[in-house]
């Protein structure tokens, strides 16, 4: 069983930080993760790639989180960290993190609330 829990959303006003953390925690299965990636949805709107980072350590983001987003990797490989900054109102979203294995499984969080206030 694979589970994948994020945390580091909450409320913040525009142009500030916040960091949101996943971890991937496994048992019982074979788990090599490929890539981990954030997700978000705001209301009314379909789940869209934030960002994403390979196990190689490749990075890629939707062009709306270019230069104030940074993802990365923590020490152990399983970890995934999402730095955002010069937050914008628009970056209002619930954020799930995913974990997809090396046979392209797709696992997901249940998400954190990250609120911008103008």
């Amino acid at each position: 069983q694979v589970q994948v829990v994020e945390s580091g959303g909450g409320l913040v006003q525009a142009g500030g930080s916040l960091r949101l953390s996943c971890a991937a925690s496994y048992s019982g299965i074979f788990f090599s993760i490929n890539s981990m990636g954030w997700h978000r949805q705001a209301p009314g709107k379909q789940r869209e790639l934030v960002a994403a980072i390979t196990s190689g350590d490749s990075t890629s983001y939707a062009d709306s989180v270019k230069g104030r987003f940074t993802i990365s990797r923590g020490s152990a490989k399983d970890t995934v960290y999402l730095q955002m900054n010069s937050l914008k109102p628009e970056d209002t979203a619930v954020y799930y993190c995913n974990a997809k294995d090396i046979m392209s499984r797709s696992f997901w969080g249940q998400g954190t609330q990250v609120t911008v206030s103008s």
